[in-house]
């Protein structure tokens, strides 16, 4: 089982997963770049993960129904393009011969979904949207800060080895604001080394993985003493962790 990432726009990625054969693609934005990968590969395509409604996560849903043996799996509460099987949580899919259990992770937009399986080797994985980026987390659009960080707690629980496979190459610049919350973490001081000589050989950052967001995203540590104290010199009103996210999420926006 293959794992590629897809480059799309200025900084998407639509994710892939194949046998060799057929394969799965998550947020499929724009159809062009799926065709191409689909033809270079010599893969059908058996289904279409979806995690929310933005444009650049379903544009291209489409311009892929001619090439699509399956289903679309999307979020019932979501506004995805018709036909497609709505899945919320908690619930399990199966497709690809993987069985990927459906994640609420409302923050971003209102019904926002994850999906978590183990691979064929038991190797744990997460499609993630737009929720958790690398060192990140995406803005509020439609959710509460209570919401996203009840989401964030919820992904930060799996596995550490679980490779996170969000939708945006942001990480540098999100290593850059958590270097500015935390700039005594060394953690995040290695991981943007690594990070930074990655771009420079034009290699994607991601996947990142759950152990390594747990020592170096500010929005998984709203617990840990010098992110509280940070968010308090930004105004924050109360150390509570969805208050110290608040007020995290305020200042990356103006970042």
């Amino acid at each position: 089982m293959t794992l590629q990432p897809i480059p799309a726009f200025t900084d998407n990625y639509i994710w892939m997963v194949h046998d060799g054969q057929r394969a799965l693609v998550v947020d499929p934005g724009d159809a062009g770049p799926v065709l191409e990968a689909l033809d270079r590969e010599g893969l059908e395509l058996a289904s279409i993960l979806v995690t929310h409604h933005h444009a650049d996560h379903v544009g291209g849903i489409a311009g892929l129904r001619t090439r699509l043996m399956g289903p679309v799996f999307g979020p019932v509460n979501e506004r995805i393009p018709e036909p497609f099987q709505a899945v919320q949580a908690p619930s399990f899919i199966e497709t690809l011969g993987l069985r990927l259990q459906v994640l609420a992770v409302p923050g971003h937009t209102a019904g926002h979904v994850a999906y978590f399986c183990k691979d064929v080797n038991g190797a744990p994985l997460l499609f993630c949207g737009d929720t958790l980026f690398s060192a990140g987390c995406g803005r509020l659009f439609e959710g509460s800060p209570a919401q996203m960080h009840h989401s964030l707690a919820q992904l930060a629980l799996l596995p550490g080895a679980t490779r996170v496979c969000c939708a945006h190459e942001y990480t540098l610049s999100n290593l850059r604001f958590a270097a500015a919350v935390e700039p005594d973490n060394p953690a995040i001081q290695d991981y943007t080394q690594r990070c930074t000589e990655r771009r420079a050989r034009g290699v994607p950052t991601l996947p990142s993985d759950i152990a390594t967001e747990r020592q170096v995203n500010p929005f998984l540590r709203c617990d840990v003493a010098a992110v509280r104290e940070a968010a308090g010199r930004r105004g924050a009103q109360a150390s509570d962790p969805i208050e110290v996210l608040r007020t995290l999420r305020e200042w990356k926006n103006q970042f």
